[in-house]
């Protein structure tokens, strides 16, 4: 009596491996390049929540990767540009809302 296969021993291996491509990798791919676009587009004015969950106005987009981000007024803080978690709009009041 023979033994199964090579080829069909490999073939739960490779549904596994197909199965985590799907369902953990290709989704993670997915939101860091929509990350990297939404970082990509902040821009002065812009209303932003870092991962630190500093919450703060953009006041300047600098090269290498920073933005400064006013916390308060006259309150200004250099931040890793990836380190933003979210870019709210500009017209978003919520957290005003929130806060009062």
């Amino acid at each position: 009596m023979e033994g199964p296969s090579a080829f069909g021993q490999l073939i739960p291996l490779l549904l596994i491996i197909a199965i985590m491509y799907f369902l953990l990798i290709r989704p993670q791919q997915k939101k860091v390049k929509e990350h990297q676009a939404m970082v990509a587009a902040i821009k002065r004015g812009d209303r932003v929540i870092t991962q630190g969950g500093i919450i703060g106005k953009v006041t300047k987009v600098k090269d290498g990767g920073e933005i400064e981000v006013e916390i308060a007024p006259d309150v200004r803080v250099r931040v890793v540009q990836h380190t933003i978690q979210k870019v709210l709009s500009k017209t978003d009041t919520s957290l005003e809302a929130a806060n009062s």
